[in-house]
């Protein structure tokens, strides 16, 4: 499993709210979260669903009788808590999509075990396509990062490669094997499942190779198993790896530390690729975006800073007298 938790509800989750037949509403549970091609994508699903029980559980309403007043409400709380919008509208989408399952499956039973579906509020927050709140490194803030990771284990020395020469999502990076690797027309290469589901085949660089052959030399070049392992010999889980990034970068005097994640490598791979005079057409295929336009987003925003017209008025404007 990539990840600290299980793609799944516990079955007692659906008892109070379902007490004739809380067994029927936890398998169409399970089913839907297997229809989900990306581990990634169940094990998010799973808390997202999670929450939202625990938050009807406490306003003391079974889901099925969950208004969208209740749902408003949680938006608020979470947005009280501290969630970026961006994370609650992908909660109430996860959400969403557990009602409509649960309305479709059910809608000829006598008793249905939804009618309505409370996600489906105007409430929800409306994402800025244009917007990331990730922050990235600059080259020489990355190649500092790379220092403290091998400073640190040499874990985080081929994991740190890996996302920022790779450009990887973290969830696909923690879900490789080591069986995983391999060779194709004289390239070392990785095989992965990305977003989606789908598999992908990626070149590990001779860097990148070298550090993974000091990490598994180190476990003993185990033939099988989880690719990335803590020291307690667990797989790495994604908590894990948003601790060692920001771990590295405040040890590497990198201002921003406490508002880096793995996407930040991410996205200092695909702008960096770019800056290297990497077309925009083979940054998406780098980048593995369907489509064209996200990869245009990286693209777009790493020149409004650099181009940003108060860099040329501060050279006009403010002269000490």
């Amino acid at each position: 499993m990539a990840g600290s938790e299980l793609a799944t509800i516990p079955r007692d989750s659906f008892a109070l709210a379902w007490p004739g037949d809380y067994s029927s509403a936890a398998t169409l549970t399970e089913i839907w979260l297997r229809s989900f091609k990306s581990h990634h994508t169940r094990v998010n699903y799973a808390r997202d669903l999670r929450a939202w029980l625990a938050w009807c559980e406490a306003c003391r309403v079974a889901p099925p009788h969950a208004r969208r007043a209740h749902a408003d409400m949680w938006i608020e709380h979470q947005r009280e808590q501290g969630a970026a919008d961006s994370s609650i509208a992908r909660r109430l989408s996860a959400v969403a999509s557990w009602y409509d399952h649960l309305i479709a499956n059910t809608a000829d039973d006598p008793v249905p075990l939804a009618t309505r579906n409370p996600a489906r509020t105007r409430a929800r927050p409306k994402i800025d396509e244009d917007w990331s709140p990730t922050v990235g490194l600059s080259r020489t803030e990355a190649n500092k990062l790379i220092g403290q990771a091998d400073r640190h284990s040499a874990t985080a020395a081929a994991l740190i490669r890996l996302l920022l020469f790779d450009g990887l999502r973290i969830g696909s990076a923690l879900a490789a094997q080591v069986e995983d690797l391999g060779y194709d027309r004289g390239h070392r290469v990785l095989n992965l499942e990305v977003k989606g589901g789908t598999k992908a085949r990626v070149p590990i660089p001779p860097p990148v190779g070298e550090a993974v052959d000091v990490m598994l030399a180190e476990r003993g070049n185990p033939a099988s198993g989880a690719l990335f392992m803590t020291r307690s010999g667990r797989r790495v889980y994604e908590m894990w790896a948003w601790r060692l990034v920001r771990l590295l970068g405040k040890r590497a005097g990198v201002p921003q530390w406490a508002d880096l994640s793995p996407h930040s490598l991410r996205a200092t791979a695909i702008t960096e690729a770019m800056d290297a005079g990497m077309s925009l057409r083979d940054a998406q295929d780098f980048a593995m975006h369907k489509d064209p336009r996200t990869t245009r987003r990286y693209d777009k925003s790493r020149h409004n800073l650099d181009r940003h017209g108060s860099y040329m008025l501060a050279t006009r404007f403010g002269e000490r007298e």
